[in-house]
């Protein structure tokens, strides 16, 4: 399918649908009018997250997501999908076939899409050192030229898209920035493209990460307009227990978790723990209108399934006392309620697969 005709069918008058709508990017010194949205809760989908070929999404996520009553898929994307480090400024049209499928997915089912690069060109969270050129803490000059290529694609995306209407697609610009400890160049980062999607696509919705691994708010881009995404992986020592990736100074305990915990420094974690860490820092900007997203969120499948659900449960009733919405990681895999290979969960058979069925009932009251 050719962007044409993708775009032919895809589009649906954006007049009266208001829920998300924006104005263009507000004059030097003013504000822009803060975007309104929908509490909007789902899975992230992974099928392009590592930029291998050949992989497309199941209509059968959509389906399942639609049926259970959720309307988010968050769809984290490796740049390799659609480029090559090698010669990231080419651009392959074709690659987007599973991109636009999983766009008329989200139409057919009523689930708003989230395109988000998980690898942008110059960044990852993971092995950032495999890109040509960094976009932060490097000499200016490798920045510059990651700079140019990230707003080169994200670009590309907005004109390919532009009249899709906001209320089923949105961007997220770059997936869990680095720690940093001055937010400056995360700051001209998101103003880049951010200005780069407008310039193709003033009205389309577009979400930021918080700074240092998606979990500081960054308030000097409230000006924007923007949805800012958080995340939902604290204490690790309950949400990665045992997690091979997370360096082992991450982990506030390494003992096998319970719910609430007391971690190897005698604090103890619990739902009022949370809320300080997870809530409270943030509502300084929900105060000012800016929609809050928890991005990603979920448990590895080696804790507990009872202090999994125990944990999630606080997790979930403080973010829907607060209004947000949110995305789980994973739908299908180790974080997920479908074939997450837990040891200790009784699982039901749903259409050749294993769920969760109390995390799915958890989820869903929530």
């Amino acid at each position: 399918m050719n962007r044409r005709d993708f775009i032919s069918r895809s589009t649906v008058a954006a007049a009266g649908l208001l829920l998300a709508s924006r104005g263009a990017a507000a004059p030097a010194g003013q504000t822009s009018t803060q975007p309104c949205i929908p509490r909007r809760r789902g899975f992230n989908l992974t099928e392009l997250l590592g930029g291998e070929p050949g992989q497309a999404f199941r209509e059968s996520d959509f389906e399942w997501m639609a049926g259970w009553g959720f309307d988010f898929a968050r769809l984290p994307m490796s740049y390799w999908t659609w480029s090559d480090r090698r010669d990231w400024k080419q651009i392959d049209e074709r690659a987007f076939a599973p991109i636009d499928q999983a766009i008329e997915y989200g139409r057919q089912h009523g689930i708003h899409v989230n395109l988000g690069f998980h690898r942008i060109p110059g960044y990852c969270v993971n092995q950032r050192e495999l890109e040509p050129f960094q976009l932060f803490d490097s000499p200016r000059e490798s920045m510059a030229q990651a700079l140019d290529v990230a707003v080169r694609h994200w670009r590309y995306f907005a004109e390919r898209y532009r009249g899709i209407p906001s209320t089923r697609l949105s961007f997220d610009l770059l997936n869990e920035p680095p720690r940093m400890n001055d937010q400056s160049r995360y700051v001209e980062i998101v103003r880049m493209l951010v200005a780069a999607i407008r310039e193709k696509d003033p009205d389309r919705l577009i979400v930021a990460d918080g700074a240092d691994i998606g979990q500081t708010p960054v308030p000097r881009i409230a000006d924007l307009g923007l949805v800012q995404s958080t995340r939902g992986y604290l204490p690790k020592a309950v949400s990665h227990y045992t997690a091979t990736w997370v360096p082992k100074n991450e982990f506030e305990s390494l003992a096998r978790p319970t719910w609430p915990l007391v971690d190897a420094q005698g604090q103890t974690w619990d739902r009022e723990k949370l809320r300080q860490e997870l809530i409270g820092k943030w509502q300084p900007l929900a105060q000012q209108g800016v929609p809050i997203h928890v991005g990603e969120w979920g448990c590895f499948n080696r804790t507990p399934h009872a202090v999994t659900l125990a944990w999630m449960s606080d997790l979930l009733g403080l973010w829907q006392a607060a209004g947000w919405g949110w995305a789980l990681w994973n739908l299908r895999g180790a974080f997920g309620l479908v074939d997450s290979g837990r040891a200790d969960v009784r699982y039901e058979n749903f259409h050749g697969h294993q769920l969760d069925r109390r995390m799915l009932e958890l989820l869903i009251a929530h």
